[in-house]
């Protein structure tokens, strides 16, 4: 018996419009692929992202390609070898993780000789909207412990003084997704340190922010555009803070961890973040949180509906993923 491979794409309709800095939207959609070999079943889930020149059609083929590889015993490890970072192996090498935890009757982290993941303060997303609007969302999340607020280069402060007044004592950390100059950053971080802002995730564009080594920002910056695998770290030191790892940047759960090793050795904190998706997204994820001074995996709680066996968000935290849905 030899183990198929088998990929479908999913559209999942968002609770409500969802705006970042690049657009906005009303469904994730994602693809999925599984690897059975008998009743044992594998799966994993990526979100293709434009930002990255990727569309579901072309990851859905870039993990069919994989068949014959899958059948003859593909692992993460060489996964890495025959396929680039990026949303198609993350879907594979999730599935093969979950796959290789159900044949083995044990879970992913067992596997790894990790922790089993603790519940983790897991950041609620706000999008971009009329300060009214995100001072009214602020309010419904005001006893959220960690809030991301999403931004543009609009009205920056009049946006983040309305989720304050909101949510008077939560926790604030902002992404403007590459949409801000070094100019506008240096003129509103202040104020965002004054608001009790704890991190700036990428505020300007991956490949043109060499300003950042020339600027002593008062508030932690983050890179999540600009670090995808540990290739990038090198070219990220003196520039950033901190790092946002998320799996379809760097290709999977495999590298993810050699990314966190890596920047814990360079000194770099860690958020671990997340595309809009559902919580079979997420789960892998979940086993970065003890090297993360940020989680950020609420694309679940964007969405309408999310799968059975979902994962459990709770007070502000989301706990590890049952073997139901992965690992």
């Amino acid at each position: 018996m030899t183990r198929e491979l088998s990929v479908s794409d999913e559209a999942w309709p968002l609770a409500r419009p969802f705006a970042i800095s690049r657009g906005t939207k009303t469904e994730a959609h994602v693809v999925v692929a599984e690897i059975a070999e008998g009743e044992v079943v594998g799966r994993g889930e990526c979100v293709p992202y434009a930002r990255y020149e990727e569309t579901v059609h072309g990851v859905s083929e870039q993990i069919k390609g994989q068949t014959g590889a899958v059948a003859f015993g593909l692992d993460g490890f060489g996964l890495n070898e025959r396929l680039p970072a990026g949303a198609a192996r993350n879907a594979l090498d999730a599935a093969l993780w979950d796959w290789q935890a159900k044949a083995a009757g044990a879970r992913v982290w067992e596997l790894m000789e990790m922790d089993a993941p603790a519940p983790a303060v897991c950041a609620t997303t706000i999008g971009i909207g009329s300060a009214e609007e995100m001072a009214e969302r602020a309010a419904e999340l005001a006893a959220t412990p960690l809030i991301k607020v999403k931004l543009d280069a609009e009205d920056v402060i009049p946006r983040m003084e309305a989720v304050r007044a909101g949510a008077p004592e939560a926790r604030l950390i902002i992404d403007p997704n590459e949409g801000w100059t070094a100019a506008l950053l240096a003129e509103v971080a202040p104020a965002l340190a004054a608001m009790g802002v704890e991190m700036i995730e990428q505020p300007l564009p991956a490949g043109d922010d060499a300003a950042l080594a020339d600027y002593d920002s008062p508030v932690p910056i983050c890179a999540d555009e600009s670090c995808h695998t540990v290739t990038d770290l090198p070219g990220l030191v003196g520039k950033y803070q901190m790092i946002n790892i998320k799996l379809d940047k760097t290709g999977g759960l495999t590298e993810a961890l050699f990314l966190a090793r890596a920047a814990e050795k360079v000194g770099m904190k860690m958020m671990v973040g997340c595309m809009v998706a559902t919580s079979l997204a997420m789960a892998p994820a979940t086993l970065l949180g003890p090297f993360a001074e940020f989680v950020d995996l609420d694309g679940p709680l964007l969405l309408k509906d999310d799968r059975p066996d979902g994962l459990r968000f709770e007070a502000g935290r989301v706990h590890a993923p049952d073997a139901a849905l992965w690992g």
